[in-house]
This record gives C-alpha cells, structure tokens and sequence, in this order.
C-alpha cells in the first residue's frame, strides 16, 4: 500500500499542500519554542550592577520567613527595615559605612525613569565622572548620560537644582545624585549599607539578626529588582507555552479536517480498491502511510524553518522588552528531536478518525453515492462531540459553584475554548444545514436563482461546507474568547472602580515616593474638603496552617474611609475598623466578623486582629484595609476627598490643585485608573491569534482548492444550461461567503458561551458589569477569512472554466 499512497500523493498533490504547510509550520514555531524554552533554562547569573565595586553590602530584613509542618514558606516584605541603629554602630567601627538610599526623580527634560541616590554610592557601580565636579549643597546634582550639562538649571519634582556635574550612562538606570544629605532628608528610609570592612568581621557583627551580608555576586540581591529577569523569562515562557499548546491544537484540528474531508471526496476511489480486492485494513494503512509520508517530509521542513525563524523570535522578544538584553538562542538539539516527533504525531493523530472512515467504505456502496451528504454524523461525532459539549458543561457548572473566580484566571479562560470549539466542531454537520438555510433565507427570495442555489449547493454538501468553516470557526472562536475575556474582565475592574468611588475627587502624588507629611497637612486644611488619606501596604496571613498568602492592603481612618468610598461589604460595618481590627474579604479562610485573625503587616510584625467588616470578592482587587497604625512604613499615596455641604467644587478643586498632586474628578479617576492588559499578555494573545489566523489563511486555501476542483464538472454543467462565466464565478463567490458566515456564526456562538460563563463568575463574586464582544476585531477576523475564501474558490474556478464546457463536462475524476 505505501506505493499505493505514494502515486496517490504524486497525483493529488493539491490534497495534501494544505497539510504539508500546516504541519511544517507548526513544527516550525513548537521548534522556535522549544529552543526559546531551552536558551532561557540555560540563563546566565545576573552580575551586580549598582554594587559591583562594593566590598560588602548588609540589608535590613526584607523577607518574612515563617515555619511551617511542611517547612519555611517566605514572601517579600512590602516595607523591608531598615539597619537597626545600633548595628550601624557597631559597622562604623570596622569601617566606612555608606547609607544607600533610592528614589523617584521626574524632571520635565529628563528621561522618565530617573533615580534619585546619595553621591557617595556612585562610586560602587563605578561611575565615573565625565564633567564637571560632586555636588556639594542641596540644589546641586550630577546626572549620568547626556540628557543635560553642567551649569543647566533643571526643574523636577524634587525642586529646581543645578547640574553640577554629569557621570558615564550606565544600561540598568538613569542616576540622579545628590548630596548625602540631601539625599537622607527626600528619602528618610534606608534598608541597606555599603560597608567597607572584611566581610567575616562585618558577618560577625551582624551574627543573630535577621539581616543579609552580601559578597560577590549576591550583591546582585541589593540592586532594583534582581529578579526582573527571572520573573520576564517565566512570563516569556508562559506566553510561548500558550502559544505552543495553541499551535498543537489548531495542527490538530486542521490536519484532521483536512484529512476527513479529503477521504469524503475520495469515496469513490476507495468503493473502486474495494471492488478490486483491497481489504478495510490496507486502505486504512494506505492513508495512514499517506499521513506518514507528509508527516516526515513536513516535519522534516518545520525542523529547518524553526532553526532560521528562532533567532529572529529571541531578537523580537528582547526589542519588546519581554526577555532581558543578553537573551539569545543557544546551541541546542533537543527542541528539534521534540518539534520532528510531535509533528509526525499530530499528522498521524489527525488521520485517525479519516481512516477508519476510509477503511468503512464498501466495495459498491461508494460509487452509488450521490452528491449528496446523507450522513455526515457517524457515531463517533455524535459520542465526542455531545461528550465534549458535556464536559464543557459539566465544568462549568463545578466551577461556577465551587470556585468562580477561578474562571477570571488567564490560563483558564485561554483552555476553555479549545474544548468548546472541538465539540461544536464535531456537531456542524447538524448545525450546517439549519444554518445555511437561515443565513440564505434572504437571498434565496430575490429574483433570480443565485441565492437559491448557494443555498442548496451549501446545505447539500454538508461535509464540505462543515470542512470549509472549521478554520473560521476556530479563528472567530479564539478572537471572541481571548480578547472578550480580556475586555469583559477589564471592564468589570472598571465597574468596581466606579462603585466604589464615592468621593468627588481623588489626588495623587506627582512622583512614586508618595506625600509628603506637609503637603498631606496642607491637603486636609481644604476648607470644604472631606479628606481620606490612604496608603499602600500589605498583610500576609498564614492559610490551611501551611500556605503564606500576601494581601494587598491599603491603611486609613475608618471615618473620612466611610465618606470617600463605598465597600462592597457582605458583612460588618466600615466604621467598626480599628486599630485592633481588620476588613478582609470573602476569599480570606476566616472572613468571619468577630473572628480574630493571626497577620503579619508589611514591615513583618506579628499580630492578632478582630475582623470588623468582610468584603466580596470581586475581580480580586478587593484587598485588605487596616488602620496606619497597622501599616508601620508605608506613606501616603492616595487622597479621596469628598465635598462637605455647600461646598463649592470649583473652589475645592483649586485649592486641592494649590495644596499639591494631581487632582481627578471622579470620571477621570475612573478613566485614568481603567485597567489595561498587560504586555506579556497582549503579545502572547498577538501570537496566538496569529498562528489561528495563518492555520486558517493555510486550510481555507487548501480546502476551498479542494472544493472547486472537485466540482469542475458541477460548473460546467451550469455553463451548459445557459449561465454564463461571470454568472458561475458569482455563485461560487456568494457559496464561499455563505461558508465562512456559518464558520463566523458557530465561532460566534463558542465566544458567546465562554464569556456568558465569565459574566456568570462576575455575578457571583457580586460584580454585574455587560459583557465585551470585540466586534471590530472579529469583523476583521471575518473580513479576512471572507476575502481568502473568495480568491481561492474563484480563481481554481476560473481557471478551470478557461477550457469549454463540453470538456469539462466529460472529465474523468
């Protein structure tokens, strides 16, 4: 049979391009991932950048360790401490001890990331200096870069100061320096020193206290964010991991259809092997030896696209800021083994179902077929399709009463579609035809017989037209789901703002540092003015007597809290917080009003607290509140003000905007803080939606040749009854768009079920907010998929009808 398979694949080549480049093109990019995955296990050590030059450098603590049956579980503090004093005293005695302190800097002709510092720890990056002298009172500052020189006047956030002097640029910051004094009096708190000693005496000296001494390169761990690049590789590989199961999926799905609908069009050359003599099984194997041979020949092609297109990828992430500055491909073999085997795997899984259909067909039962789908739903359709849509179903409904928020969850609301998708897939030959009928309602009643015509030929050929949709679906299915799941859910982040917020304005600081304590007594001093300050900070509580859960907490009075914004309480009284108390939410293991709960504030304090009111849950944005006493470190960042009686909001505004910050009404609050999606993920849904829309371009274009070509004979009959050539590539036109709506309409209905069930976990987690259909971006999606169906049916069709109709007419299949 394998020389069998392989004249078939010499002389219907055209079956099997659509295959041969999905295929390849799946290999391809599971290869790029694979390699990407590879080069990023294989990550060098970050080296210090800040401390390079430091001998060592001792830390408050900044991380809460707490034991537990199953061993210390930590988190990140959100105010570290700092050195305690007499530490320090002890350090200064075995040397020169230098306070590190960092800030933000805005200045209207600088970048827009500058950081502030103490002169004195520019010399451990190093920097050196390229112009100019130290600054040496507390308008004076150098700046590292070119953006300004010396002898200019700069205005920042911090005041107006003098550049005395500017240092070499440096790649991980742009420095501001002041003096150390300076420096001390905009950043009070410091939580590590540089510490010119032996490192031995220096650990000696700290010996018993919870604090770090860092040497070599874990003086890394006193730089800003030494786990960016960790934390931007974990992302990158989740975003590919997606877009790899996507990828393997969609093979899958495109494979298997193009497959099914290639042995549907081949019943009559198998009817004719059966007649001859060749058993069920060797023309089952003949089309699996088909799907091996364009398995290998594919997965071979992916193999060699995936080497030239992998180093592009790892340049495209490093320019979108998505993995750091040294990542690159390395030199790897396994990725390409993974890539080869799975591909030959999905064309073999894709072939599965097509064979046994295959091997099903009886020795005369496939040349008395008509035209005609009178079957297209086999038994196995029926069994996965209706059990898929079960699942769905079921699952839905498990997590809908036990967990709803889990279905806010990215990786959740990006999986569920697949499932979907393959049931409603399996059901179209059920769907198609009461389908077709409705969409072609209209067009069948105007004059002429065009639109009855589509009509039929699409409800007639049903396991064309279900072959045909089956990428559109996919493609709309996948753009509705992902992107009306990010929007719905940004918009229901969105409502619990605008609820929420009962004050008529909200003010914020100009820089990250937060307020100052005068500009936070000047602010209250507004007369008319109802004033809420709030600050950010943190609780961690210990759950299940093994898991430490990190809340977001924010600290203020219960009564202006009362005044400025509206909870969304289940339980308890706002006013009842104090500084003994605490308002949880409902996903807290105890989020009974009354009940004490053991915490950790942000600074790592112990301590145990009443809960005074239990929130809902909401998107999970709903954190924790305490009092500021509770919130030992953290500064203001955030003033609600509300207007007293008779007060007059323009006066109010004006005197808010004299006071400091900047000032929003409510609306603008709402605006500014509208939540967006995040990079890594707006990228990972670009990739995915990318590799659907490109396997769909690929098996619309195979599928439709298929089509057409198969039904020459068809149009040249139509040709001899009287229509013309224009009048037969019309109706082929209006077939290919009829096709593509009923893929558009079952991707449609996917989208919709997913995000009724994301709008139902809403509503549980108390928060009614409409549901958002991207509908510009499916229009798109659809327009697409329209354009690609019409060019490849009319122009096989067109060319076909170059010869005369007579000819056609007798052509052998």
């Amino acid at each position: 049979m394998l020389s069998v398979a392989l004249r078939t694949l010499r002389t219907r080549w055209v079956t099997f391009v659509g295959s041969f480049v999905a295929l390849s093109l799946g290999v391809a990019l599971l290869a790029v991932m694979g390699l990407a995955l590879a080069s990023s296990l294989d990550a060098p050590e970050r080296q210090p950048e800040r401390f390079a030059a430091a001998p060592v450098v001792v830390q408050g603590q900044d991380t809460l360790s707490v034991p537990t049956p199953i061993g210390d579980r930590t988190q990140k503090l959100a105010h570290p401490r700092a050195v305690p004093e007499e530490t320090v005293a002890k350090l200064r005695r075995l040397g020169t001890v230098v306070a590190d302190r960092s800030f933000a800097v805005r200045a209207a002709t600088g970048p827009g990331d500058l950081v502030g510092h103490p002169w004195s720890t520019a010399a451990f990056a190093p920097y050196e200096m390229e112009a100019g002298r130290a600054p040496r009172a507390a308008d004076e500052v150098v700046v590292s870069g070119d953006w300004a020189r010396p002898g200019e006047r700069v205005t920042t956030d911090r005041g107006t100061v003098t550049v005395v002097g500017t240092v070499a640029s440096r790649d991980f910051e742009e420095a501001v320096f002041y003096t150390d004094a300076r420096a001390a009096e905009l950043s009070p708190k410091s939580t590590q020193l540089v510490v010119e000693a032996d490192a031995a005496e220096v650990r000696e000296a700290v010996g018993g206290l919870d604090l770090q001494v860092l040497t070599g390169t874990d003086r890394r761990l006193a730089d800003a964010d030494p786990d960016r690049d960790s934390e931007a590789l974990t992302a990158m590989n989740a975003m590919f991991g997606t877009a790899g199961g996507v990828t393997a999926f969609v093979s899958v799905f495109v494979v298997a259809s193009t497959f099914a609908f290639a042995v549907a069009q081949r019943r009559r050359e198998f009817g004719l092997l059966r007649t001859a003599g060749a058993t069920p099984g060797q023309i089952r194997r003949m089309v699996f030896a088909e799907a091996l041979v364009v398995g290998v020949l594919a997965s071979a092609a992916g193999c060699v696209l995936g080497a030239y297109g992998a180093p592009k990828l790892a340049a495209w992430v490093v320019d979108g800021d998505l993995a750091p500055s040294w990542f690159t491909i390395g030199d790897f073999t396994w990725p390409y083994h993974m890539a080869f085997w799975t591909g030959l795997l999905v064309a073999l899984l894709g072939v599965i179902a097509a064979s046994w259909r295959a091997g099903r067909t009886g020795p005369t039962q496939a040349l008395r077929e008509a035209s005609v789908d009178t079957k297209a739903m086999t038994w196995g359709r029926w069994v996965f399709g209706a059990g898929l849509l079960v699942t769905a179903a079921v699952t839905l409904g498990l997590a809908l009463f036990s967990d709803p928020g889990e279905l806010l969850h990215r990786k959740t609301y990006v999986s569920r579609p697949m499932l979907l998708i393959t049931a409603i897939a399996l059901l179209a030959p059920i769907l198609v035809r009461p389908l077709t009928r409705l969409i072609a309602w209209l067009p069948a009643q105007l004059p002429g017989a065009g639109g009855m015509l589509v009509r039929e030929n699409a409800a007639a050929g049903i396991r064309r037209t279900a072959a045909i949709a089956a990428p559109v679906l996919v493609t709309v299915a996948l753009a509705g789901s992902l992107l009306g799941a990010t929007a719905t859910l940004n918009e229901a982040k969105a409502t619990e703002t605008r609820e929420q917020t009962a004050a008529s304005f909200v003010v914020t600081p100009a820089g990250d540092a937060g307020f100052d304590a005068a500009t936070v007594k000047k602010l209250k001093a507004v007369k008319g003015a109802v004033v809420s300050t709030t600050s950010s900070s943190a609780v961690y509580v210990l759950e299940e007597g093994v898991a430490l859960i990190k809340s977001e907490a924010r600290a203020a009075e219960a009564g202006p809290l009362a005044k400025t914004v509206h909870l969304p309480l289940a339980a308890g009284k706002v006013s009842d917080l104090d500084d003994d108390s605490i308002i949880v939410n409902e996903e807290w293991e105890k989020h009974t009003v009354g009940q004490s709960v053991d915490v950790w504030l942000g600074d790592g304090t112990k301590k145990s607290l009443r809960i005074a009111a239990v929130m809902t849950t909401g998107t999970g944005n709903n954190g924790a509140y305490v009092t500021p006493a509770n919130a030992p470190g953290a500064s203001v960042d955030r003033v609600d003000v509300a207007l007293a009686d008779g007060a007059d909001p323009a006066a109010v505004a004006a005197a808010l905007t004299t006071a400091g910050g900047h000032v929003f009404t409510k609306a603008q609050w709402v605006q500014a803080s509208y939540p967006e999606t995040n990079r890594t993920t707006r990228y990972g849904f670009i990739l995915v939606l990318g590799i659907a829309l490109l396997y769909t371009g690929i098996s619309l274009a195979n599928t439709m040749v298929m089509a057409t070509s198969d039904r020459v004979r068809d149009l040249a009959v139509l040709r001899l009854a009287g229509a013309t050539q224009w009048q037969v590539l019309r109706l082929v036109a209006g077939e290919a768009l009829m096709v593509v709506a009923v893929g558009g309409v079952l991707g449609l209905l996917v989208a919709g079920l997913n995000l009724a069930g994301m709008w139902s976990a809403l509503g549980l987690l108390s928060v009614w907010s409409p549901v958002e259909m991207p509908w510009a971006e499916l229009g798109a999606t659809v327009g697409a998929c329209a354009v690609l169906a019409v060019v490849f049916s009319v122009a096989p069709a067109g060319l076909a009808m170059r010869r005369r109709a007579v000819e056609l007419a007798g052509m052998r299949e």
